[in-house]
């Protein structure tokens, strides 16, 4: 059993079979990111060499993919993505609700990952800011941060969207903070049943215009009667909809949008082993309480369900809306923290916890490994060309 076992450790060694073995069923996207995971931090993406002042250790640093999809890659572009978030937060306590979709629409997802992920994003958001803004529940303009995940623990298909909001919002005339209940956000019953409405008038909207493709066991839903049966079927369906523990500050906000943000389908932390033909990994069985479980596949097995969370080119996984939205956020969130009358978030001293997910392994990536001295850089080389001797033979 390796303790390092990597995803790109599996590739390497059976995705050039798996190609073959799927000729013609495999995407650009699909093709694109197992050639990334493969090559990322080797000598044919490029590099740099590095020594110490100090000690005079020499290492080799190889150039990351910077492919979403790679687990390697997602601890840098997460901590950056943090780092522009800190100044955000507000001093408040926050809600995690879920959005996931029937069994029956999720198989229509994957086979329009880029039209239905886009109609789930905007619908979950409409429901959050319907319900929110009315005087029944809360009656504010409120903010939120949506993030797509398609997978369970176990790799299998599962589109849902995780959504972070303040416990609160600006009234409907922006003159006031309209906090919610203690420990109570908004009634998941009645967010589930909206969602569902809206989500189904948009799929239906979406299947009339065309922007949907069927194929293989769905191909008959391109007809207009057998769409209409299956909507009346997930109709009558029970959407889920759930609220998570609420977050009591904002470096529990951090935290956890450190966990999510930039999180793919397996890290690999959870891998175990690999033979000749089977993978073994953790995965936490959520139906006898998260119980921690071994799972083994066959290795083509694993590798078809890692590439069912490609995301298509350009389709962006994390957006923002109400207050937070790109176009206005700056302006919102000043008007929100004088109505609040507290202290810019980046006055505030953040814990111990929140300083070391944001900011230490930034101030650490040029330190050298043996003595802590500081490391320059000695060479470059690109994509393609020769590292320089005498490091050839270092590694990272």
């Amino acid at each position: 059993m390796s303790a390092r076992l990597e995803v790109a450790d599996i590739f390497r060694r059976h995705g050039e079979a798996y190609r073959q073995v799927n000729i013609g069923h495999l995407g650009r996207v699909e093709r694109r990111t197992m050639s990334a995971i493969e090559l990322c931090r080797t000598a044919e993406l490029g590099g740099h060499v590095e020594g110490c002042r100090s000690c005079g250790a020499i290492r080799v640093a190889y150039n990351s993919c910077r492919n979403r999809h790679c687990p390697k890659c997602q601890g840098q572009a997460s901590r950056e993505w943090l780092a522009a978030r800190q100044d955000e937060l507000l001093p408040v306590a926050y809600f995690h609700v879920v959005f996931t979709l029937p069994a029956e629409v999720a198989a229509i997802a994957f086979q329009n990952k880029a039209a239905v992920y886009a109609i789930l994003f905007k619908t979950a958001a409409e429901t959050l800011r319907t319900i929110a803004a009315d005087s029944k529940h809360l009656g504010a303009e409120i903010g939120l941060i949506a993030v797509l995940h398609s997978w369970g623990q176990n790799l299998h298909y599962h589109p849902h969207l995780h959504c972070i909001v303040p416990g609160g919002g600006l009234s409907l005339d922006g003159t006031r903070w309209i906090s919610c209940r203690p420990g109570f956000f908004l009634p998941v019953r009645v967010l589930s049943r909206l969602f569902r409405r809206l989500f189904l008038e948009e799929l239906r909207a979406a299947h009339d215009a065309g922007r949907l493709g069927f194929f293989g066991d769905l191909a008959h839903l391109a007809e207009p009667d057998a769409f209409a049966r299956l909507r009346a079927k997930v109709r009558r369906l029970e959407w889920v909809v759930y609220a998570k523990p609420r977050f009591d500050g904002p470096e529990q906000v951090l935290a956890y949008l450190g966990r999510y943000t930039h999180r793919v389908a397996i890290a690999n932390s959870r891998l175990i082993s690999m033979d000749d033909d089977r993978v073994a990994f953790r995965w936490r069985d959520y139906r006898q309480g998260g119980k921690t479980k071994i799972m083994m596949l066959d290795v083509h097995e694993f590798i078809r369900r890692f590439l069912l969370h490609t995301l298509p080119d350009g389709f962006h996984r994390i957006r923002h809306y109400g207050f937070l939205a790109n176009g206005h956020r700056a302006a919102r969130l000043d008007l929100c923290r004088r109505l609040l009358a507290s202290p810019r978030q980046d006055a505030l001293e953040p814990d111990a916890e929140s300083v070391a997910v944001a900011v230490e392994p930034l101030a650490t990536a040029h330190r050298c490994p043996g003595c802590g001295g500081s490391m320059i850089t000695l060479a470059i080389w690109r994509c393609g060309q020769v590292p320089p001797r005498p490091f050839w033979s270092d590694t990272s």
